[in-house]
């Protein structure tokens, strides 16, 4: 069997945005329209625009699970919305995956891979 020296895996890139209903009711202090984008482990805000410690808390669990590939039936593949933690908030966070970015595992981590 031939040795590969490839280490590479893919990840999606996301883009997180605020969807609000029309005439619904804002309280995690976001406007429609707000976004991040997360490029590997980094999350990317435009200048100016911050965005909800809480909000971020109830996407953290799931940004990980959405960049990696999914099976077509996985909920993780349709799902695509995320209900702002606060019940009174009518937000919804929208995870868009919007291109693939390919990495290096030995520029990613120290532990070296297992020899086959």
């Amino acid at each position: 069997m031939a040795e590969t020296s490839d280490d590479g895996f893919e990840l999606y890139d996301l883009r997180v945005e605020v969807i609000v209903p029309e005439g619904g009711a804002i309280y995690c202090g976001a406007k429609a329209g707000d976004y991040f984008e997360m490029r590997g482990e980094m999350i990317h805000l435009p200048p100016g625009q911050g965005f909800s410690i809480y909000s971020l808390a109830a996407l953290l669990p799931l940004l990980p699970a959405k960049q990696r590939q999914t099976h077509k039936h996985d909920w993780m593949t349709s799902d695509a919305e995320v209900a702002c933690p606060d019940p009174n908030c009518s937000t919804r966070l929208r995870i868009t995956r919007t291109g693939l970015r390919r990495f290096s595992h030995a520029q990613t981590t120290a532990v070296p891979l297992p020899k086959d």
